[in-house]
């Protein structure tokens, strides 16, 4: 334990920040397009919900990979 490396609190603000802003428009984005596409099919309003919830989901596994991918460029430890 006392040989963890201190915390970059600048890297890990712009982390944080990335994250709310990316997050947002990613999750966001994918769930309009979930609610694009079962407007345009007309779908009953279950499987809407269900394709919305989908691409959100979607929208959250994109959002990991980004963060881990962002955290190799700006290491919060180190």
């Amino acid at each position: 334990m006392s040989s963890a490396k201190p915390i970059h609190w600048a890297n890990f603000t712009t982390i944080t920040c990335v994250a709310i802003l990316v997050g947002t428009e990613l999750v966001g984005m994918s769930w309009a397009a979930g609610w694009a596409l079962g407007g345009i099919f007309q779908l009953p309003p279950m499987v809407a919900r269900g394709v919305e919830v989908g691409f959100g989901l979607l929208g959250f596994v994109a959002l990991f990979y980004f963060m881990r991918a962002a955290v190799k460029v700006e290491p919060i430890r180190g």
